[in-house]
């Protein structure tokens, strides 16, 4: 079976590569590393203005979805942009509030989704089981989380209250905050925004494993540009074999993760997703030490953008489900795991 976008997700991935190609981008993110959000929420007002979040929304709260294939190929060009700030986590805040449409928690749908969609607010998100951090809650309007008892908080503000901690991270572009216990405005609760907030997971892991997708393409295009720039005995270090080797490797790991994130994206099955954000995330993480082996140590330094991307490869492999989680995802999915017999 061949997993190939039809001619509009093609274009629209192209797009979004195009408006992000023409923006700078790794200098909004050395801003957005110092604390200065302006550039990058800059570039994230264009990338809404051309639909980056419509494919997250349906049509009533403006958007045009809800399309994961196509908000899945756009975050792909995200990650090899290199872009700031929680994009995953407004697409994914669209997706959680959208599923309480007609429920408790409507009002909220229609308060919040159509200005996450039209670019002007960004958010974060905490949902059970996804991690003890809101990614970029400092910087971004609003933050969503929703508790295990299924109680869906919202802190709102310029800068939203609840922020009790900014934390560092590998990659100085993520800012994991801590949000104070308790406080902020309830707007549901119940099974059904559980529901919702186990489909947002799912979206934000998907989109997470395209985002490594890009990212781990960015490097190995980096890379293998170096390989035949750089010379070493009067010849370019790409014809040694041990580095023609390492580069196909990454490139292997990066077409076996491609399909799979195709696919997940089709059926958004739980199992699907976990075993796409693996194969991403190892692909991406072992894109950043072949480029880091590749590169020497001028990998390292700050003054080479490279850097820019080595440093998401990790945080990235480790978001909205690390390696571990995501291997128990899978074998939980497996017939004799759901049967409770051992595999012969």
């Amino acid at each position: 079976m061949r997993f190939l976008p039809t001619e509009e997700q093609t274009d629209f991935a192209r797009a979004v590569r195009a408006l992000l190609a023409a923006a700078d981008v790794p200098a909004a993110v050395r801003a957005w590393s110092a604390g200065d959000f302006a550039p990058g929420r800059t570039v994230w007002r264009r990338l809404a203005a051309a639909g980056l979040f419509a494919p997250a929304a349906p049509e009533a709260y403006g958007g045009a979805g809800p399309l994961p294939v196509e908000l899945a190929a756009a975050m792909v060009e995200v990650g090899r942009a290199g872009m700031p700030g929680p994009v995953v986590e407004t697409a994914s805040a669209a997706v959680l509030l959208s599923r309480l449409e007609g429920g408790p928690g409507g009002e909220a749908a229609a308060r919040f989704v159509p200005r996450l969609v039209a670019g002007g607010e960004a958010a974060s998100l905490l949902l059970p089981g996804g991690g003890p951090y809101a990614l970029d809650a400092d910087a971004a309007e609003h933050c969503f989380a929703v508790d295990a008892a299924g109680r869906l908080h919202a802190y709102g503000g310029p800068h939203p209250a609840g922020v009790a901690a900014v934390l560092r991270s590998a990659d100085p572009a993520r800012r994991p905050a801590r949000l104070a216990p308790g406080g902020g405005e309830v707007l549901a609760a119940g099974p059904g925004v559980l529901a919702a907030a186990r489909a947002a997971g799912d979206w934000a892991r998907l989109l997470t494993a395209a985002q490594c997708l890009g990212v781990g393409e960015a490097l190995l295009e980096r890379t293998a540009r170096y390989a035949r720039q750089r010379t070493q005995f009067g010849m370019p270090i790409g014809a040694f074999q041990a580095v023609k080797h390492r580069l196909a490797d990454t490139l292997l790991a990066l077409e076996f993760a491609r399909p799979l994130v195709w696919a997940a994206a089709l059926s958004l099955d739980a199992a699907e997703v976990a075993a796409a954000k693996l194969a991403a995330g190892g692909a991406a993480y072992g894109a950043a030490l072949t480029a880091l082996q590749v590169h020497g140590a001028i990998g390292y330094t700050e003054e080479l953008d490279l850097s820019l991307w080595l440093r998401k490869a990790r945080p990235l492999r480790d978001a909205w489900g690390t390696p571990r989680e995501c291997r128990a995802v899978v074998a939980g999915s497996w017939p004799h795991a759901r049967r409770g017999t051992p595999a012969t």
